[in-house]
């Protein structure tokens, strides 16, 4: 399943998990990013090889389907790198959310898809009302709510849409595929606390891939 004869991860980039999916996946991104340029028009594109991932039965290793004890985003979150791009311009990843658990308030800063693959989810979308020029506060409202099931899918097209989070509804953790137009899990985004306003920079990490180094007061 991971080794096709294909070139592989250096220091956790390149596929992590390599099948005709994923391949056919990357593939189509970089082929429609190079040749549509608007993104709604791009996301389209992607949507019939992002749904026949979701729809592909055993591609995920059991490895990177587990909560991670070390998560950076709390309550054993894990988030799994299935394939980056060296130069920070794509990354597909899995998110594990246990039974119960939820995720932060937070964004993306990248267009792609996101859809389910195991287990269902309760989404809450936000809507940022300010305009964003104060790096610590944000006043949001919530402006939609959506239950998500295996093989359900949307694209996300920021600022439409990016401050969500997600909380796990069925008795088995759930897993959701993202493909990201950056490098999501290294990228310095941030965490929204809807009631008070507080906006803090963070960056999630991934459970089975480092992070490049960051240089000393590089973060927000």
């Amino acid at each position: 399943m991971c080794d096709l004869g294909h070139d592989h991860a250096h220091d956790g980039f390149g596929f992590l998990v390599d099948t005709p999916e994923i391949r056919a996946l990357v593939d189509a991104t970089s082929r429609h990013t190079a040749n549509i340029d608007d993104l709604n028009e791009r996301v389209e594109a992607l949507k019939p090889a992002f749904a026949k991932l979701l729809a592909a039965d055993g591609w995920l290793p059991n490895a990177f389907a587990q909560p991670d004890a070390k998560s950076r985003m709390g309550d054993g979150i894990g988030q799994y790198a299935l394939y980056r791009a060296e130069d920070g311009s794509l990354c597909l990843f899995a998110l594990v959310v246990p039974a119960g658990a939820a995720t932060p308030v937070h964004d993306h800063l990248a267009w792609g898809l996101v859809g389910m693959y195991r287990g269902e989810q309760h989404e809450t979308v936000y809507r940022r009302l300010d305009d964003g020029r104060n790096e610590r506060q944000a006043q949001l409202e919530v402006s939609k709510e959506q239950t998500l099931v295996p093989g359900e899918f949307y694209p996300l097209i920021p600022p439409l849409d990016d401050i969500h989070y997600v909380r796990t509804t069925s008795a088995t953790p759930s897993i959701s595929i993202h493909l990201l137009a950056n490098d999501t899990a290294c990228v310095w985004r941030h965490k929204f606390e809807p009631g008070s306003g507080a906006v803090t920079a963070f960056r999630s990490g991934y459970a089975n891939a480092p992070c490049p180094t960051e240089e000393a007061g590089s973060s927000p």
